[in-house]
């Protein structure tokens, strides 16, 4: 179910696009609170959207070889969805390490400048999942719970509205970072919340999906999720008790 505008244009592609425009305009409005050059955001969108889109596609198509193997030119049809969160946020990390080498910029505030944008262009691109009738969770037999939000309708089925509940959590998430955008006390920590808040909930929710990325017995996203979030915690916990500056 790949549902489009006017027949022609894809509503999870348009989904996608609007998040990605919000980031780089909340991102330009962050400049110079963090003391980087005015207009460096459009530069730093030029590396980190490509990076981002083709880390999130090679990712997600990593492990659905057998859906692709096939037929190999379809890994170019994104607007068809199996874009992997993780695998954007990895090949636009490297693209932002990369400019900040390049650009002799501050990895960390440029970092800590996109995390908020991230994760409400995340929360925007979840209802690309509604629209093309994925990301979804488990059954739900019990006729009580079956209505949207709590559930979503599938084939005739309901399923737990997963990415609706990842779709909250992010929107939390968003609002917490920028509420805290201003009190960080060290260029990076803004990030490290954003890895621990989003780990956090992507690690529960990512365990009521039906359609999951496997390695083996293992749901990838969650163990990333897990590794993620406790990694960027005992960083934050590290940088607040550590007696140098």
């Amino acid at each position: 179910m790949h549902q489009r505008l006017f027949g022609v244009i894809s509503v999870y592609g348009l989904l996608i696009a609007c998040g990605m425009a919000l980031s780089v305009f909340l991102c330009s409005k962050q400049e110079k609170r963090l003391g980087l050059p005015k207009d460096l955001t459009y530069d730093l969108a030029l590396w980190v959207i490509p990076a981002g889109v083709i880390g999130a596609r090679l990712y997600y198509v990593a492990f659905q070889w057998d859906m692709y193997r096939s037929n190999p030119l379809s890994i170019l049809y994104i607007w068809e969805g199996g874009l992997a969160i993780y695998g954007g946020v990895i090949g636009g990390a490297l693209a932002v390490f990369a400019f900040s080498k390049i650009k002799k910029a501050p990895f960390g505030k440029l970092a800590d400048m996109i995390a908020p944008a991230l994760i409400l262009s995340q929360a925007i691109g979840r209802w690309g999942n509604f629209f093309n009738g994925e990301a979804y969770g488990r059954l739900i037999e019990n006729p009580a719970l079956q209505w949207f939000p709590l559930a979503v309708n599938v084939g005739g089925e309901w399923h737990m509205a997963t990415f609706f509940y990842e779709s909250v959590w992010d929107f939390i998430g968003f609002w917490v970072l920028w509420l805290n955008r201003k009190k960080t006390t060290a260029s990076g920590n803004l990030f490290l919340l954003y890895l621990v808040w989003y780990g956090l909930g992507r690690a529960f929710i990512e365990g009521l999906r039906t359609d999951s990325l496997m390695l083996g017995p293992l749901r990838v996203s969650q163990v990333l999720s897990v590794l993620l979030c406790l990694g960027a915690a005992i960083a934050l916990v590290y940088r607040h008790t550590k007696k140098s500056p």
